[in-house]
């Protein structure tokens, strides 16, 4: 007796059409452009090295992120809105508005000096500065912010027109 086999209908879709030997159809633009957009570095926090001198290193972290903006980043463990945008941004809430966005992350206590040396210093935390070519103080910065749920989104409507960036929808 031959016994009869049942198959999920897309099981044998795929069978029937995986292997029809025609060449796949060239991707959608649409697809095209999701697969770019995903080449894009998620946007990180990297820590400075501890006494550097800042401009050297500001500028040596510019040179080895060609594809990668960086913005030198200066904030404090204790400070409450460096503290929701770290956490943002490090679970993954930040992704797609700062995609290919690279911190230079400095601490305002220990690096309040080199900081200053090298034009990044300021007032307020949590700082967020534009390196020069020169890996000195660019000219634009954004600094301050504030405490409770809406600190993200506050530093956010400052951050990306400093970014060059349209704010978030």
């Amino acid at each position: 007796m031959m016994r009869v086999m049942r198959c999920a209908p897309w099981i044998l879709c795929t069978l029937l059409l995986g292997c029809s030997g025609k060449p796949s159809e060239p991707a959608s633009e649409a697809s095209r452009q999701v697969a770019e957009a995903s080449k894009v570095a998620k946007p990180r926090f990297v820590p400075a090295a501890e006494g550097a001198d800042v401009a050297a290193e500001v500028r040596n972290v510019v040179a080895a992120s060609a594809d990668e903006t960086v913005v030198v980043y200066v904030g404090a463990s204790w400070c409450g809105p460096c503290q929701a945008f770290h956490a943002a941004l490090e679970r993954g809430e930040l992704d797609e508005a700062l995609a290919g966005v690279k911190f230079l992350e400095y601490d305002a206590d220990r690096d309040r000096e080199r900081l200053e040396v090298a034009g990044y210093g300021g007032r307020l935390i949590p700082r967020f500065a534009m390196p020069g070519p020169d890996g000195k103080f660019g000219g634009q910065k954004i600094e301050g912010g504030i405490k409770g749920d809406g600190a993200v989104e506050h530093i956010m409507k400052r951050l990306l027109p400093l970014l060059g960036s349209d704010a978030p929808s």
